[in-house]
């Protein structure tokens, strides 16, 4: 077992978020995002003005994926694109 399988990603519930705070949030999780760690987000809406968003701020630095599509719940998994390297720059 490695160690991402081990540990849970992290989920943010925007349900449970004033509405002001929840991109601010999810944008705070994105900048400690390693190369190829991912979180969810979990919402009652289809989150894509926030995958504009991320695009916009950060292009083809992060992953967008369906996990659940609707109609009362949608998962998107969103993940830092692995390094493109091998050495330990981080880059």
């Amino acid at each position: 077992m490695t160690d991402t399988e081990a540990t849970p990603a992290p989920v943010i519930d925007v349900r449970t978020i004033p509405h002001h705070q929840r991109h601010q949030i999810i944008f705070d999780m994105l900048r400690t995002l390693r190369p190829s760690e991912h979180f969810m987000v979990v919402a009652d809406h289809e989150p894509r003005p926030l995958q504009f968003h991320i695009e916009t701020r950060y292009p083809d630095e992060f992953v967008w994926e369906y996990v659940e599509f609707g109609p009362e719940v949608w998962r998107v998994k969103i993940g830092r694109e692995g390094s493109s390297c091998e050495c330990c720059c981080g880059s």
